[in-house]
């Protein structure tokens, strides 16, 4: 089983603007700090096709059903690892040391001034029973922090 999770955020700035936000640390450090995440490191490389983004955090599991915190322990180590090449990025979300895998893409687009991102990814969790309502409770995680990213880039590209 896996379930997929396709989420556009909408910017009204053109594609260069937002690919510049996105390579931007400071900016990947807002948004954590607006999930209010525990502890991060955020590393943004260039590399000769684009670039590569690591987001390195841990996130308290308050509020997650018992089943969950059973299997995530205190809070939650999750890594974030974005290869762009050019507009088109591989992501690939992991917990270490936890089953499962958050695999897909980003994919920015302009049209007319406005630059839509549209992440699509697939969550997989292999725990018998159990692991279609991980799954289910990692895609509504996933999807609130791509509207935190969204909220903080659309007030980023405001300044």
């Amino acid at each position: 089983m896996s379930k997929r999770l396709v989420h556009e955020m909408t910017y009204d700035a053109p594609a260069d603007r937002v690919m510049a936000m996105l390579a931007d640390p400071a900016f990947r450090e807002e948004v954590c700090d607006y999930q209010r995440v525990l502890r991060r490191t955020v590393t943004v490389e260039q590399t000769a096709s684009g670039m590569d983004v690591v987001i390195d955090q841990f996130q308290s599991v308050q509020g997650l059903p018992s089943f969950a915190t059973k299997i995530v322990g205190d809070e939650a180590h999750i890594v974030q690892r974005e290869s762009w090449t050019g507009t088109r990025a591989d992501i690939e979300v992991t917990i270490p040391g936890k089953p499962g895998e958050m695999k897909g893409t980003a994919v920015v687009v302009e049209s007319g001034g406005v630059t839509t991102e549209t992440v699509d990814l697939t969550v997989k969790v292999g725990i018998p029973l159990v692991g279609g309502k991980i799954e289910g409770l990692i895609s509504d995680l996933l999807l609130k922090a791509l509207k935190a990213e969204n909220k903080v880039g659309r007030d980023y590209l405001s300044r």
